[in-house]
């Protein structure tokens, strides 16, 4: 009796979930989108969408549990678009079967094959780079590796946030994709050395810590210098950005890691082929062009328009490894950070 009150349990979840959602989704000529993205950041280019083609878009805004989500929804799931971010998740919503494999000659032309699945599962939209934040006053060069992060020289001047933290398990898996798991050992404890204090905060927090002079390099991505750089609800985020310059490590090497956000086209889209429209005019330069604006990004669309603030940042050569590669070393990478138990 307890197991079939629980299974009952969960189906009445289900049901209740679909009912939160199915009177504003049952629409005609519309297009469903599950959004990673806060509805403020992707509204400009859904508008420019809507303009273009005619076709009315309608977003679910889901911070976490997008996958369960879409797996307890079903084949009645009214999702037809997914965006998200970070690599690990559009690989994680193709393995948890909820996506469907997208044939497009637009999409293939204009995403470089680096930031794709293999089968067409999913597909990068922009790119943030993995990068150093340096204090002008206190740090004088200009270039730096993510070896050297492990430099007795910066010993207790790094802030850095959970080594578990998503956007760091992948750049530790870059580590060990390029380097090797031994030498990623001894790097992550180069760098755990130097932390000028426990991991703490999200990327912006890390900023803070080199304004405040707690420390004097703090890792993060790009984005959220134009994040705080334009934030008029909490303009001292303004002061925290201008005390800082950007460092692209390995600019002049195999290149500086870098992340995506992207999409995917649900498994069950009901609307296929607004689905695919939407895809297409994302992949476009146009699409391109107003998302990068609006996320502080870099297109991956070759030769797309950087916005102004990206551009101030400088010069980013990525590096070309391929992203399944370093998802495939997420799991490890996880439990390298447990091993040099760098958030103790």
């Amino acid at each position: 009796m307890k197991n079939i009150k629980r299974h009952i349990g969960v189906t009445i979840s289900a049901l209740g979930i679909l009912a939160t959602i199915a009177p504003s989704f049952a629409q005609e000529n519309t297009v469903n989108i599950y959004s990673y993205r806060q509805p403020e950041l992707i509204a400009p280019l859904l508008d420019a969408f809507s303009e273009q083609t005619g076709i009315k878009t309608e977003v679910l805004y889901l911070g976490k549990g997008v996958l369960e989500r879409l797996k307890a929804e079903g084949v009645n799931s009214p999702a037809d678009v997914i965006l998200t971010v970070s690599v690990a998740r559009l690989i994680g919503m193709k393995m948890g079967g909820v996506t469907q494999p997208v044939k497009s000659d637009i999409i293939e032309k204009n995403i470089p094959q680096q930031y794709r699945g293999p089968a067409n599962n999913w597909f990068g939209l922009t790119t943030r780079a993995r990068v150093i934040f340096a204090s002008k006053e206190r740090v004088a060069q200009n270039s730096i590796t993510y070896e050297e992060l492990a430099d007795p020289k910066w010993k207790g001047r790094i802030c850095s946030r959970s080594g578990q933290n998503i956007y760091n398990i992948a750049l530790i898996s870059s580590i060990i994709s390029n380097e090797g798991i031994d030498k990623a050992t001894t790097w992550l404890e180069g760098v755990k050395a130097n932390l000028a204090r426990s991991p703490v905060g999200n990327d912006r927090a890390q900023v803070k810590g080199v304004y405040s002079g707690e420390c004097d390099i703090a890792i993060g991505h790009t984005y959220y210098a134009g994040k705080m750089r334009t934030n008029e609800e909490n303009p001292e985020q303004k002061k925290w950005e201008e005390s800082v310059k950007i460092l692209f490590p390995n600019n002049d090497g195999r290149g500086v890691h870098v992340d995506i956000s992207g999409m995917a086209m649900a498994k069950y889209a009901p609307n296929s082929e607004n689905a695919l429209a939407l895809m297409e005019f994302l992949a476009s330069a146009k699409g391109q062009e107003i998302y990068a604006e609006q996320v502080f990004e870099y297109p991956v669309l070759p030769g797309s328009k950087l916005s102004e603030i990206v551009k101030s940042f400088g010069e980013m050569r990525p590096d070309n490894i391929s992203l399944e590669t370093i998802a495939k070393n997420a799991a490890e990478a996880s439990k390298l950070v447990d091993r040099v138990a760098f958030d103790d």
